[in-house]
């Protein structure tokens, strides 16, 4: 399978061509065999998220492809966090040596925006989305992206953290997000970017 791999603020991405995919590109996966009755697009975002988390790795001096754990996280090496996102035909991967979490999406179109609202985010944060300086798709697309992030990086430690209302945004401006966790009596920072005119990114690194 075709890839374009570059870096930027430590994340790795890579930038894939599903249709140059051929079966035995997953050999290069230790773990190829949990993924051989996969329909072809799991497999590929698979794969491209893996070369990613390989980047990743190599800045700690770590070789090894993460194997698939129990929930179908990524398995790092011990003393090590990671997190890996896909959207489109993007791959992302970052790892820490602290909890982080990303996350990719397209910005939502807005009937969608508007559907997804109420699941998404409680009354008042919807109300600050639609006050804030951001269009409101893009504002809802960075609430769920970036608790999508923020869940990947706390999971492990806090299992029963993972609905929507978990967290809410208190604040949001042009490159970053702050949201409160009132289960974990927390409050805590995010970055966003955007990546494409119609794609945007969420981190959370715990300090």
């Amino acid at each position: 399978m075709l890839t374009h791999h570059t870096t930027f603020n430590a994340i790795e991405r890579i930038d894939f061509a599903p249709d140059t995919f051929t079966p035995s590109d997953l050999l290069w996966l230790p773990h190829h065999a949990q993924l051989a009755h996969c329909g072809k697009k799991r497999q590929t975002e698979h794969l491209a998220g893996r070369i990613a988390a390989v980047h990743a790795l190599r800045a700690f001096g770590e070789k090894n492809v993460p194997g698939i754990g129990e929930n179908r996280q990524p398995l790092w090496p011990n003393g090590l966090f990671g997190s890996i996102s896909h959207c489109g035909h993007t791959a992302v991967a970052m790892v820490s040596s602290t909890p982080v979490g990303i996350d990719i999406e397209a910005i939502f179109p807005l009937p969608l925006a508007q559907t997804l609202g109420h699941q998404v985010a409680t009354e008042d944060e919807l109300s600050l989305l639609h006050a804030g300086p951001l269009p409101f798709p893009l504002a809802l697309t960075l609430a769920f992206s970036a608790k999508e992030s923020l869940y990947k990086a706390l999971s492990g430690p806090h299992p029963t953290l993972g609905h929507f209302h978990d967290a809410s945004v208190v604040h949001l401006n042009d490159h970053t997000m702050t949201l409160a966790i009132p289960v974990l009596s927390r409050t805590v920072s995010l970055r966003w970017f955007a990546l494409e005119p119609q794609k945007v990114l969420t981190i959370y690194h715990q300090a």
